[in-house]
């Protein structure tokens, strides 16, 4: 909850607000469909690049994630200028990933180990300046408002300007194919990836500097004389319990949903025997956005957990008929992926949303505001997860003999399928069980802005949480351990 603001003071954020923070979403999906789908695909049919060394690379950069995503996040709570705490690291990052946006979609001609090397430096520099402007935006979500269902439709700005994004990001390289009327060879190829680079990187640009022309920042609110240090607030935040449920449960089920994203134009063109990935993606991601607004009227009126969990449902459901389709089976293909992609924008909003009540409930038991912490911790899981699940399967991918532009053997094709539809699916099972035992649901948040407000005023409050464990900010650290 912001500083000044009381559980009941807040309106509804203004359009215009929420059309500027979700604009960078669109822009910043241009390092989820091409990087983990296309670019792997590029660098390894074109560049010459091996299967198992693009795998390596892109778990090894995730790895280096782990602890810059954390550490950006603490920095940016911290740190201190005229314009603000978040919006400089915003403004500055997204010329920095322009560029290396530019490099990496260019690569030199020579194959093998200069393709491999240029993959690696520039893949890593993508990562590293997507780190300092991803953090920075994401945590100034939670800053907009503390009003419970106003952050799920917030949120759903946001993620659905994602989905809209990476819909347009996934329809690209066709639609860039055919305005330009390039062959399928390498040359094309090559032209192609250009002209999304060179569309792209000032749009991106462009939208985040909308962003924090029009997204004001509130009061910090960390007192650095109580102020945890940085291994202090990390383990603060592990303890942090609905956090920790949340988290887990979400890390689970975005390694599953990462293995499609990898594996989609290996399943479609070696198991499916179809043409037609990018109309698939087409459907799946447009289903998602049309069914998203619906996903936030069944938040206001079931709650956040429960719309969520049944989004999961819905997902995989469908999901697990496609681990049976072979050869011909395109269109009953579709038709799953339309049923699973209802769930799909749920899938994304609603756990944003979740994660901004628990950064109030962080502020209850710490007396601090660390948005910028809370969102590190989420960006390592999301990144850990794609690098796992491009890293793995890849792998696994290559030692089952998978050759490309040939005719796959058997043995590949069962990997395809059970990589792409039987593991995601199991993860999401999973995911469901873990996300059980989350607590906050409408009246424990609004009983958490309550004991915030009053924490403030210098009263001993009770955790909603834990009955019986109270605590007054001028003594934090008295207050048991979760």
């Amino acid at each position: 909850m912001a500083a000044g603001i009381t559980p009941s003071s807040e309106g509804k954020v203004p359009l215009s607000r929420k059309l500027a923070y979700a604009a960078p979403a669109f822009t910043l999906a241009i390092v989820g469909i091409p990087v983990y789908v296309y670019i792997p695909k590029f660098y390894t049919d074109v560049v010459g690049v091996s299967l198992a060394t693009i795998g390596v690379l892109l778990f090894s950069v995730r790895i280096f994630d782990a602890f810059s995503d954390p550490l950006l996040g603490f920095f940016s709570d911290r740190w201190r200028t005229w314009w603000g705490r978040r919006r400089p690291l915003i403004a500055l990052g997204t010329v920095a990933l322009s560029a290396a946006i530019l490099f990496l979609f260019n690569p030199p001609a020579e194959p093998g180990a200069g393709g491999a090397a240029w993959f690696g430096i520039w893949i890593f520099l993508l990562f590293l300046f997507w780190t300092v402007v991803q953090v920075p935006y994401e945590a100034l979500g939670p800053e907009i408002t503390s009003n419970f269902d106003e952050r799920t439709e917030l949120f759903s700005y946001r993620d659905g300007a994602l989905i809209l994004g990476t819909l347009v990001a996934a329809s690209s390289p066709a639609l860039v194919s055919w305005l330009a009327g390039l062959d399928a060879g390498a040359a094309g190829e090559r032209s192609k990836f250009f002209w999304i680079s060179m569309a792209y990187a000032p749009l991106l640009t462009a939208s985040c500097l909308w962003c924090v022309s029009a997204v004001r920042e509130q009061p910090a609110r960390i007192d650095g004389n109580k102020a945890a240090p940085l291994l202090g607030g990390f383990r603060e935040a592990a303890g942090n319990r609905p956090f920790r449920i949340l988290l887990v449960s979400y890390t689970v089920s975005a390694f599953g949903s990462n293995l499609p994203a990898t594996l989609i134009l290996y399943y479609v063109q070696y198991v499916l025997e179809s043409p037609h990935a990018d109309l698939f993606l087409l459907v799946y991601f447009a289903t998602g956005i049309i069914c998203l607004p619906a996903w936030v009227l069944v938040s206001r009126r079931w709650g956040k957990k429960e719309a969520w969990l049944t989004s999961m449902v819905v997902n995989t459901g469908a999901f697990v008929g496609v681990f049976f389709l072979g050869p011909g089976d395109g269109h009953l293909y579709g038709v799953l992926v339309c049923i699973s992609g209802i769930g799909f924008g749920a899938t994304l909003a609603l756990p944003s949303a979740m994660q901004a009540d628990v950064i109030d409930y962080d502020e209850l038991i710490s007396g601090q505001r660390r948005e910028g912490l809370y969102v590190g911790f989420w960006s390592v899981s999301k990144k850990l997860a794609a690098a796992m699940g491009v890293g793995i399967a890849l792998w696994l991918l290559g030692r089952s003999g998978y050759v490309p532009n040939v005719p796959q053997s058997e043995e590949v094709r069962w990997m395809l399928r059970v990589l792409y539809a039987l593991v995601p699916s199991c993860c999401n099972v999973l995911a469901f069980i873990i996300a059980l035992r989350y607590p906050i649901d409408r009246l424990a948040h609004a009983a958490i802005l309550k004991s915030v407000h009053e924490a403030r005023s210098g009263r001993t409050v009770c955790d909603p949480l834990r009955p019986g464990y109270c605590m007054s900010w001028r003594s934090t650290s008295q207050y048991p351990g979760l």
